[in-house]
């Protein structure tokens, strides 16, 4: 039974970027978040329909970041190049262009990405992962030594059926890995722009082996990842499998946290609503001393923050990004200007709000020059504050 405990309000496609001449067209569903107390599973309770989503204008590119490109090859190294890989939900490439397309496969919903890798010599499925592609997959590959995914699982509504697909294409010792956000980091980090249309769901381990079990899976070893604000990578094999200590130290470490409980939720979205007010707070002051705000990263997870909390160009200028088809267009929701850090970020900011703080270091070395002449971040993670 889902037990609501957030209300985020009306919210866009958060990476849907448009034009001025498409506002009146704009998509927007209800954002409510409810907890599972059978799978304690926190999750949505409206879904967006993925194609919605996912389509031939997806924007968001993994390559982009050198911390994410540094993420993927590393933990490549650590998977050798012999085993038969398929990656669900590959986007341009950032993580399998580090293996042979000789025995790597993928799948990506969003054309333009899949078209990509296609260039690049790798078989990719142009489709959503179903039991119907991995049939497919079977048919034409066989069963798969690993199953990767990131930041990919927790955007598919229905995780019975993705649990049940990948079971059946793994061979008898495969594995099945996968990254997403951390439920525990979250709630630790109050960042509730994690929750958005592209993840209608939030994982701890607690939930993700209760939904594998039921599934023919189990949770065999979990690393934890600084990435995305915090993240988990899961290791899952059929049940039977020898299982590590990392499982039951992160379920424990979840227990003391309240991740099984509604209580906890309860008492996250009275903080969510305090960040609100703070955050909302500091802007005012911003503009009533006079001085300039702009945001830099036109991500996800701002569209969120800014809809939820009402914040438009009045408050914020406009926001820097440097994916080049995000540019020229105007934010989800509140329509705040996009533009390129070349022609935004330079001395006349004085204040930029952190759309993207899950890459504050990466951020802070690029943009060293802004901090020494004075100029500040602000964030809302864990709490309202100017850095």
């Amino acid at each position: 039974m889902k037990k609501q405990f957030l209300d985020l309000g009306k919210q866009p496609i958060a990476n849907g970027f448009l034009y001025k001449d498409q506002i009146n067209d704009e998509y927007f569903f209800n954002l409510k978040v409810a907890f599972d107390e059978k799978t304690k599973l926190f999750t949505q309770i409206e879904y967006v329909d993925p194609p919605l989503m996912f389509n031939d204008n997806y924007v968001y590119r993994g390559s982009l970041s050198k911390t994410m490109r540094d993420h993927f090859k590393n933990f490549s190294l650590t998977l050798g190049n012999n085993k038969k890989i398929l990656e669900i939900g590959s986007n341009d490439g950032v993580f399998i262009k580090n293996f042979d397309p000789k025995n790597t496969i993928s799948v990506e919903p969003c054309g333009n990405f899949a078209r990509e890798t296609q260039n690049m010599g790798y078989t990719t499925y142009d489709e959503f992962w179903t039991q119907d592609l991995a049939n497919k997959i079977l048919i034409n590959h066989g069963k798969q030594d690993i199953i990767f995914a990131a930041n990919c699982i927790c955007h598919i509504p229905d995780l019975d059926q993705t649990f049940k697909a990948v079971k059946s294409l793994l061979s008898e010792d495969g594995t099945f890995i996968f990254e997403d956000p951390s439920l525990a980091e979250v709630i630790n980090n109050n960042s509730y722009d994690q929750i958005y249309d592209e993840h209608p769901h939030i994982f701890s381990v607690i939930s993700l082996d209760n939904l594998l079990q039921r599934n023919g899976l189990q949770v065999v070893k979990v690393d934890n990842l600084e990435v995305h604000g915090g993240s988990n990578r899961i290791y899952a094999k059929k049940i039977g499998s020898k299982v590590d200590k990392t499982v039951e130290q992160n379920k424990s470490y979840e227990r003391i946290l309240g991740l099984d409980k509604f209580e906890t939720f309860e008492r996250f979205a009275e903080k969510v609503k305090q960040s609100k007010n703070d955050l909302i707070r500091i802007l005012k002051q911003c503009k009533k001393e006079g001085k300039k705000v702009i945001s830099y990263g036109a991500t996800s997870k701002s569209t969120t923050i800014f809809n939820y909390c009402n914040i438009n160009s009045d408050l914020i200028s406009y926001i820097t990004d440097t994916t080049p088809e995000k540019q020229g267009k105007l934010s989800p929701g509140t329509h705040i200007p996009v533009i390129s850090p070349e022609e935004g970020f330079n001395e006349s900011v004085d204040f930029a709000y952190l759309g993207a703080w899950n890459f504050i270091n990466e951020i802070s070395k690029k943009e060293d020059n802004f901090l020494a002449n004075g100029g500040k971040f602000i964030t809302h993670v864990p709490i309202v504050k100017i850095i």
